[in-house]
C-alpha cells in the first residue's frame, strides 16, 4: 500500500512537471492563442490588401483600355491616323454592309444603356465587386467599341463635300470643339470618379466611397448635357459626309435622345431635387438668357 501510494505521489508530480512545462498550459496557451490569432489577423490582412491592389489594377487596365480606344475613335471617326476609319472604301454587297453596321451600332447602344440602369447595376454587382463595377462599365463600353471598329463595313456614296477652305477649316474646328468639349465635360464631372478611377482607388486605401454631387460649372450652366453636345460636334461636323458617316450620325444622335430621357428618369427618380435642374437649365440648345448660378446643384450624372 504504501510503495503504491508513493508511486500514486510520483505520478502527480511528474504530471505536474509537464503541466508546468507545456506551453499550452496556462498563461503560455493564452500566448500561443494569442500569437495564432495574430498570424490570422496578419494572413487576412494580407489577402485583403492583394485583393484591394488587384481590382486597383483591375481599375487602371480598364481606364488604359478606354483611353486608347477614346483616341483610336477620334482617328476613326475624323479618318485620319486611323489604320481603319468610318469613310474608308465600300467593299462588299451594300444591303449586307448596312445591316453589319446597323447592327454592331445597336449592340453598342444595348450595352451602353443597359449597363447604365440601376437595376441592372443592382444584378452585376452580385457578381463583380461594387467598387468595381465602373471599371468594369468602362471596359464593356470600350470592348464595344472596339468590335465597332474592326467590324465596321464602310458604304460610300457622298451626301456633301465641303470645297471652300473657309468652310473646311471652320467644320474642322466644330469637330476638334466637340471632341475637347467631351474630355473638358468629364474633368467637370470628376473624370476619375466617372470613368471608375476614384472608386478602385478609394477601396485600395480602405476608405470609403462618397458618391459626388456636383456644382453646375462652365457649360453645366447653360445646357444639362454638355457631354453629348460635345459628342454632336464631333459626329456631324465633317467636310466629306459619306452615306456610311451620315448613318453612323443619325444612329447616335437618335441614341443620344433616347439616352437622356432614360438617364433622366432614373435621375429624377433617385433624386428628385433634379426636377428643379430640368426646369431651369435646357437640355441641349443654350437658351440667350444667362446662365443659372454656379451654386446650383445637380446629382451626379452616370
Amino acid at each position: 500500500m504504501i510503495a503504491k501510494e508513493n508511486s500514486d505521489r510520483r505520478s502527480v508530480a511528474s504530471l505536474d512537471r509537464h503541466q508546468h512545462d507545456d506551453p499550452l498550459c496556462d498563461g503560455d496557451f493564452a500566448r500561443a492563442m494569442s500569437t495564432t490569432d495574430l498570424f490570422s489577423q496578419h494572413r487576412l490582412r494580407g489577402e485583403w490588401t492583394m485583393q484591394r491592389l488587384a481590382i486597383l489594377l483591375y481599375g487602371i487596365v480598364c481606364y488604359i483600355v478606354f483611353f486608347a480606344t477614346f483616341l483610336y475613335a477620334v482617328g476613326f471617326i475624323g479618318n485620319f491616323l486611323a489604320p481603319k476609319s468610318i469613310d474608308g472604301p465600300a467593299s462588299g454587297d451594300w444591303m449586307t454592309s448596312l445591316l453589319v453596321d446597323v447592327g454592331l451600332l445597336l449592340v453598342f447602344a444595348a450595352q451602353h444603356s443597359v449597363m447604365a440602369r440601376p437595376a441592372f447595376k443592382r444584378w452585376w454587382t452580385r457578381f463583380v465587386p461594387e467598387v468595381a463595377e465602373r471599371s468594369t462599365y468602362v471596359l464593356m463600353s470600350s470592348v464595344a467599341l472596339i468590335v465597332l471598329f474592326l467590324g465596321w463595313r464602310p458604304l460610300g456614296g457622298t451626301i456633301w463635300s465641303a470645297t471652300q477652305p473657309w468652310l473646311v477649316n471652320l467644320l474642322y474646328a466644330g469637330f476638334a470643339f466637340g471632341w475637347l468639349l467631351v474630355l473638358v465635360t468629364t474633368f467637370l464631372i470628376n473624370h476619375f470618379d466617372l470613368f471608375g478611377l476614384r472608386q478602385v482607388w478609394l477601396n485600395f486605401r480602405g476608405q470609403p466611397y462618397t458618391r459626388l454631387s456636383f456644382v453646375t460649372p462652365g457649360p453645366y450652366r447653360w445646357v444639362r448635357h454638355p457631354l453629348y453636345v460635345g459628342w454632336l460636334f464631333a459626329f456631324w461636323c465633317i467636310p466629306l459626309m459619306t452615306a456610311t458617316h451620315l448613318l453612323f450620325a443619325l444612329a447616335t444622335t437618335a441614341y443620344i435622345l433616347l439616352a437622356i430621357g432614360w438617364e433622366e428618369r432614373d435621375l429624377v427618380a433617385a433624386m428628385p431635387e433634379y426636377s428643379a435642374y430640368q426646369k431651369q437649365v435646357p437640355m441641349l440648345i443654350p437658351r440667350l438668357s444667362k446662365p443659372i448660378p454656379d451654386e446650383t446643384t445637380a446629382p451626379e450624372i452616370r
